[in-house]
């Protein structure tokens, strides 16, 4: 319950860091820290508009779409503290329980009947497809090397104490920060702040979504930020007491926001047809985490 109320207070920052970090590293001063938060609270004091060319699915599809990440949040431990929802497997339930509310975002787009917002739901299935075998090799990679199949049982029983295990951990946190990267649609896979329909990916997917329907899918994706940043901190809190951990996981946090913000104002987007090549490297850096687990098991002997 600590890690949910501490990604749910991380998620009204997070955006604001990022976008700071970019204001300064062009710079600007830039808005406020809590301006996207305030935009968000706007956007849910309206009402939503729905085309006559959609159906309920469109209706429902923002709700399910959060609601997916909320049950997603409370799957995430806090160094010895357990997630809301924890059991042997969970880490399965966490994937798949985010695929629910993507493919709900993405039939939504569909609903729609635009062309350009299908283009987008093709987009965003590719990705994610290809995201989603490097996130299982490197969870599947961590629960053989500890022999658990939880969040929490993982994290805590990885220990650092080798070359080879110091180098596994920075490898994961290089693939959770890709990844994070590829289901928030972001630079350099994706420009959120891009205006041409055609090179565009999850942007183009909510253009028809208005209102109070608007403000559930900007706070999911703020959410799901912080959920990335909170698997980050995890590999590094081990079973360290509450008075650390809390520090830590907002050290990560902060670190995380900002590396992300200076990685968009410094790198450019990739090309569109490259994209899946791209995000295809992932799943290659997690099978190496997979061979360093054979490695530190002795399994080349």
């Amino acid at each position: 319950m600590i890690s949910f109320i501490l990604i749910i207070l991380t998620s009204i920052f997070f955006t604001g860091i990022l976008i700071r970090a970019k204001s300064k590293a062009a710079g600007r001063k830039g808005p406020s820290i809590l301006q996207p938060i305030k935009d968000i609270i706007r956007l849910f004091k309206k009402g939503s508009v729905f085309s006559t060319t959609t159906s309920f699915i469109f209706q429902i599809a923002p709700s399910i779409y959060f609601a997916s990440v909320i049950m997603a949040i409370m799957v995430i431990p806090l160094g010895t503290y357990k997630g809301f929802i924890s059991f042997e497997g969970d880490f399965v339930f966490f994937a798949y329980i985010l695929g629910v509310g993507k493919f709900f975002n993405i039939i939504s787009a569909l609903d729609t009947g635009s062309s350009f917002e299908g283009m987008g739901a093709s987009r965003e299935a590719l990705f994610s497809m290809f995201a989603e075998p490097a996130f299982f090799i490197l969870l599947g990679s961590f629960a053989l090397l500890t022999g658990h199949s939880s969040f929490q049982e993982i994290f805590l029983s990885l220990h650092f104490g080798s070359y080879i295990s110091y180098i596994l951990g920075v490898l994961a946190t290089v693939v959770l920060f890709m990844i994070a990267l590829v289901e928030n649609s972001r630079m350099p896979f994706d420009d959120p702040n891009t205006h041409l329909e055609l090179t565009m990916v999850h942007e183009v997917m909510i253009l028809d979504n208005s209102g109070f329907d608007l403000a559930l899918i900007l706070s999911a994706t703020n959410l799901k930020f912080a959920m990335y940043g909170a698997l980050i901190a995890n590999l590094y809190m081990g079973s360290f007491p509450l008075y650390l951990t809390i520090p830590i996981f907002f050290g990560v946090q902060l670190s995380f926001a900002i590396a992300i913000g200076l990685l968009e104002s410094f790198t450019a987007r990739f090309r569109m047809n490259h994209n899946a090549q791209y995000i295809l490297i992932l799943s290659s850096v997690s099978l190496l985490i997979f061979l360093g687990v054979l490695l530190v098991l002795g399994q080349f002997n």
